[in-house]
């Protein structure tokens, strides 16, 4: 039974649909299991984060666990607690690429994730943490300006980032919570593409067919917008890793495509596949 947490998120709910396709026995967790609309083959079992009452039910029989930070966040030592107790071997964490092994971290997102990978290798359990770079789907934070006036405003417009498929993070995950040999293992798992954030613009337009208009916004004046929505410390890191990747090729990792067995998705498959929330 593999549990997995941050169901119906962008990669918690292909992480589900690819393990019951593979007929594997999975458990996905939600707030609201009436709304998730999670494929039938899944057991969908209420779960929150802020309701330790929750856990035990959760986790009972599991024997690996899917660790989404940002669906657990502060309970995560005492969720896979839970989890050992009632059999689980093994927690696999959706992490992120900033975290360093070595000295301070860098970014506010890294000493976040560092001290869950912390916790989770406290657990007394096998882990293996997925260091994630940016995700496809934040783009889609362009879709509403994008449908409206066909336009793309972001800071630092010649700044690179390799863009992870959801589904390819999902793939990832699936192995190596069902398959041994990945005990006590870190992959960094990137995009295999530099695109800047122009480029990227470029690549939603060709799927659209619509060609988009992208206007460079001033630091500060993204600043302003995206904190009422971010805190403030995430939005100083991506501004500050954009303007480190201006006229740089991104970061990017060889980890991914061993681990999926195949190529990984490019940016315009991606865009192709969600060309209707951009129109």
């Amino acid at each position: 039974m593999i549990v997995v947490t941050g169901a119906t998120g962008h990669v918690g709910r292909n992480l589900v649909a690819g393990l019951a396709a593979g007929r594997l026995e999975v458990r996905a967790l939600t707030r609201d299991p009436a709304a998730a609309a999670l494929p039938a083959g899944a057991e969908v079992v209420r779960f929150d984060s802020a309701q330790p009452g929750t856990f035990a039910a959760a986790v009972r029989g599991a024997t690996a666990v899917f660790v989404n930070a940002t669906a657990i966040g502060a309970a995560t030592a005492e969720f896979l607690t839970a989890a050992k107790n009632g059999g689980a071997r093994r927690a696999v964490l959706l992490s992120s690429l900033t975290v360093r092994d070595d000295g301070p971290q860098s970014y506010s997102i890294g000493t976040h994730h560092k001290h869950i990978e912390d916790a989770v290798a406290a657990s007394g359990l096998d882990w293996t943490f997925l260091r994630c770079g940016g995700f496809a789907t934040n783009t889609l934070a362009w879709a509403p300006m994008i449908r409206a006036e066909g336009v793309v405003r972001a800071p630092y417009a010649k700044a690179a980032t390799a863009l992870i498929s959801e589904r390819d993070i999902a793939a990832a995950a699936a192995r190596v919570l069902s398959e041994d040999g990945h005990s006590g293992a870190t992959y960094v798992l990137t995009g295999q593409e530099s695109l800047t954030q122009i480029e990227q613009a470029d690549t939603i337009g060709a799927a659209i067919g619509a060609p988009l208009r992208f206007e460079e916004l001033p630091a500060e004046v993204f600043r302003q917008a995206a904190s009422r929505h971010m805190p403030a410390g995430a939005v100083d890191d991506l501004l500050r890793y954009y303007a480190d990747y201006v006229g740089r090729t991104a970061e990017m990792a060889p980890d991914l495509e061993p681990l999926i067995g195949r190529r990984a998705t490019t940016f315009a498959a991606w865009a192709a596949g969600h060309a209707a929330e951009f129109r």
